[in-house]
């Protein structure tokens, strides 16, 4: 993980928000994935904010992105919000 990332979560009754902030790497992208199934069981909504994000890897995005693939069924509303939201976000 990129020593300045970070993932802020904010829960709510049928929503998830998840606010990354720092540099998005590959680790970061992992930490990404593994946040998204620890939490969002149950959960309509789900936002990802990527409005604080400094610095995005290309690896990274190709590790979120691949490992995203396999999860992706359990996740009823996947939204990508914030200025890098078309640098993440699945094609």
């Amino acid at each position: 993980m990129a020593s300045n990332f970070q993932i802020l979560t904010f829960k709510t009754k049928n929503s998830l928000r998840l606010k990354l902030d720092g540099d998005f790497d590959g680790n970061s992208a992992h930490e990404l994935i593994n946040t998204l199934i620890e939490h969002s069981a149950g959960l309509w909504d789900i936002f990802i904010d990527t409005n604080n994000l400094k610095t995005i890897d290309p690896f990274g995005i190709d590790v979120f992105q691949k490992n995203l693939n396999g999860i992706k069924r359990e996740l009823k509303n996947l939204i990508f919000v914030g200025a890098n939201n078309h640098k993440i976000a699945p094609d």
